[in-house]
């Protein structure tokens, strides 16, 4: 469908975006993360903050808003000659999706590979802070040389004292995540003292779709009776078209909790009156409460028809799109950075690289008019001249922004 714009026959400028989507689509928006990065990718900034992406939104939102999604009318007036060579061109790009494709189901056959040569470290692991075993003599010169490295002032344990097990080592190390510890309400912490492990296993190559399976061990304890909860993030069978795999969706378990204990309800006492006997009971009523155990409860994609037919809201889609984004941006992070680092985040070294990150996020970069501005107020007034409002620090959309919204899964980094 062409819009009413002219166009001339030599005029091989576009002048408008070609079939240019007018939002996001729905779940692949800012979810797509890779968990092996394209070389490309290394310290390279977020493609959400980059000059030319702010450029081509505002862009979209202002005058070619009605065009964004319709066709301008350039392809159809091309020559015959030049249109072959365009159609041909798609072809070639046929290809290339293709060996995209081949190249992250690679990577993901070679993050499989690595986990299983990771195996018996995350058994070694859960074998010291269970307290199991004893650690070994190179394993305590080689966490000593660490430590060293990272606090020239530390002194060497007495090699006389008995190892034991560590209390609450998985609690701490979910507590020391700048996301999840706004997850982890007191009343969780009760139930998550008796957390054992944290383990991933990938879905079989007999499953339709590629995706991860993040598995939570608990000793018996008062609240629920699994032994184990169990999270499957879920990709789609095609990389997208940034060339990441696209999250599908997530399944959790079943928490089988036990009477008066389900942590992700609260309870109340309401007073009812019969209108016909005018006698009053007592009725014990639930309700939904904050809870890192909704994370066993993922929110479920929006089907495509109802996008399509409007029978969405505008803001219920954004809304339900920002839980889903952030449901996976969690999964993401324990999966990259807590199981395999566990030990930084117990001891909260791991908080050092994180807070840098969400310092980083907290600054946009000012364009050129803006910086010249910026520097010639700085020579026409001095500081006590500016108003007060101008004085507060830095601005811009991230300036004291919550990092628990920004919890970006990092590249895949195999240890």
């Amino acid at each position: 469908m062409s819009s009413n714009v002219p166009i001339s026959q030599n005029d091989i400028t576009a002048p408008t975006p070609q079939n240019t989507p007018l939002t996001h689509a729905p779940i692949t928006a800012g979810l797509s993360r890779p968990t092996v990065p394209d070389i490309s990718e290394d310290n390279e900034p977020a493609e959400e903050s980059s000059p030319i992406h702010h450029a081509m939104l505002g862009l979209v939102q202002g005058k070619l808003a009605g065009l964004v999604g319709k066709s301008s009318g350039y392809i159809e007036s091309l020559p015959e000659g030049v249109k072959k060579s365009v159609e041909a061109l798609k072809g070639v790009q046929v290809k290339q999706n293709e060996l995209q494709n081949q190249y992250k189901r690679e990577c993901f056959e070679l993050e499989k590979k690595y986990l299983e040569l990771q195996k018996p470290l995350y058994e070694r692991r859960h074998a010291l802070i269970s307290g199991a075993t004893e650690p070994t003599t190179e394993e305590l010169e080689a966490g000593s040389a660490q430590s060293l490295k990272d606090d020239p002032e530390h002194k060497p344990l007495d090699a006389s004292t008995a190892a034991a097990a560590i209390p609450e080592f998985w609690l701490t190390a979910l507590r020391n995540h700048v996301g999840l510890a706004e997850l982890i309400t007191d009343r969780d912490a009760a139930a998550l003292k008796h957390l054992t492990d944290i383990r991933i296993e990938y879905l079989p190559p007999s499953d339709p779709k590629p995706g991860f399976k993040l598995q939570f061990f608990f000793s018996p304890n008062d609240h629920f009776e699994n032994a184990l909860l169990e999270k499957t993030y879920i990709y789609q069978e095609e990389v997208g078209y940034s060339g990441d795999f696209v999250y599908d969706r997530a399944i959790g378990t079943n928490i089988k909790w036990k009477e008066d204990q389900d942590l992700t309800k609260e309870f109340e006492i309401k007073k009812q009156r019969n209108k016909n006997t005018n006698r009053t009971r007592l009725v014990r009523k639930a309700r939904p409460t904050e809870s890192f155990f909704n994370f066993f409860s993922p929110p479920v994609p929006p089907n495509e028809d109802a996008i399509e037919n409007g029978e969405i809201e505008e803001d219920e889609l954004d809304e339900l799109e920002e839980k889903l984004e952030m449901d996976y941006q969690i999964g993401e992070d324990i999966k990259e950075k807590i199981i395999p680092r566990a030990i930084d985040y117990f001891t909260g070294k791991a908080l050092e690289y994180d807070m840098l990150d969400e310092e980083e996020d907290d600054y946009e970069d000012l364009d050129d008019e803006d910086e010249d501005e910026h520097f010639e107020d700085e020579d026409s007034e001095s500081e006590a001249d500016l108003p007060a409002r101008r004085r507060g620090g830095p601005k811009g959309r991230g300036a004291g922004a919550s990092s628990a919204a920004n919890v970006n899964p990092e590249e895949c980094k195999q240890q």
